[in-house]
């Protein structure tokens, strides 16, 4: 059995959970909570940037972060499931799971901020910056949402969750002014069961 580093909440850890179901593997893998603030020894030991998703293989072989488990998960299935193989596509899928995973990077550093610095400390300036990014993204988003394959790729399971996590942690705030994006995720979560099922903790 492979051995998923994980901590619930993760919007990194769904997405590579998400794909697990979709290609099949989730049986394949024992889930194993991470402690990302103050890692453990024996999980630095594993990863040395102490981050999650950490995936352990039956060597004892590591792998991370979110891109390199799925990109892994998609070979175990026979490749060119959730990484397409024709280059066009292939591209395509990797170019929105880069621009999903900025939002999320930029949603995380918001959160940091507000739960790491007492009110005093925080830098509204930072919180700003990080917001026009999202903002940006979903523009471009809404503007053309991604057609919705079949088996979903990379890039449209990076945007379920990166749509699911700003739910979670900001208010859903994104949904007034995207209505093709909240079409979508619903779209999205009608089709892939898997989106239900890793659907973190409040």
């Amino acid at each position: 059995m492979m051995i998923l580093r994980h901590s619930p909440a993760s919007p990194f850890v769904r997405k590579v959970k998400i794909a697990a179901e979709v290609l099949g593997l989730a049986d394949s893998i024992t889930l194993q909570d991470a402690e990302t603030i103050a890692p453990e020894p024996g999980f630095l030991a594993q990863n040395a940037l102490g981050k999650i998703p950490t995936l352990i293989l039956e060597d004892g072989t590591t792998l991370f972060d979110s891109r390199v488990i799925v990109e892994y998960f998609d070979h175990l299935a026979g490749g060119g499931r959730v990484l397409p193989a024709a280059p066009e596509a292939r591209f395509a899928a990797l170019r929105l799971q880069a621009l999903c995973d900025g939002i999320l990077d930029a949603a995380l550093s918001i959160v940091y901020e507000g739960r790491f610095r007492e009110p005093p400390m925080r830098l509204q300036s930072w919180i700003d910056r990080q917001q026009g990014k999202i903002s940006r993204a979903l523009a471009v988003l809404e503007a053309s949402p991604p057609a919705l394959a079949a088996v979903p790729d990379v890039g449209q399971i990076a945007l379920a969750c990166a749509l699911g996590y700003l739910d979670l942690r900001l208010a859903g705030g994104w949904r007034k002014d995207h209505p093709k994006l909240v079409a979508w995720l619903d779209q999205f979560a009608a089709r892939v069961p898997a989106f239900a099922k890793t659907r973190p903790p409040g």
